[in-house]
């Protein structure tokens, strides 16, 4: 399984931006796909995650209102709209598949994959 991450960049405080994550190399019906996020100094942390078959969606509380996650099944993708985006949110991001639903979809450790990370940076 390969996930290539994209979309991040700079923005100022307030913008907008959408992280995809492209999947391949199975067949995601069973999956669950995370992203979680690093910044400097500071350990990974969960951001959203998605079921693949039935897309429910979690959210960690620091993006719950500003962050929404989709997926597209024929593209094999999920997207991270981020919106109102503050400084704090800066990290790089990685997206991560799970080969089953997690009940723990907050730990990074659950996660049987990972794509290189992008750089979000929200300047003030």
């Amino acid at each position: 399984v390969q996930l290539q991450a994209s979309g991040g960049g700079l923005v100022q405080t307030g913008g907008s931006l959408r992280l995809s994550c492209a999947a391949s190399g199975d067949t995601f019906s069973n999956y669950m796909m995370g992203w979680f996020r690093q910044a400097p100094g500071k350990e990974r942390e969960f951001v959203a995650a998605i079921t693949w078959s039935g897309g429910s969606t979690y959210y960690s509380g620091s993006v719950k209102g500003r962050f929404t996650l989709s997926r597209d099944k024929v593209k094999n993708t999920v997207y991270l709209q981020m919106n109102s985006l503050k400084p704090e949110d800066t990290a790089v991001y990685y997206c991560a598949a799970a080969r089953v639903t997690l009940s723990l979809y907050d730990r990074s450790d659950e996660y049987d994959y990972w794509g290189r990370g992008t750089q979000v940076t929200v300047s003030s």
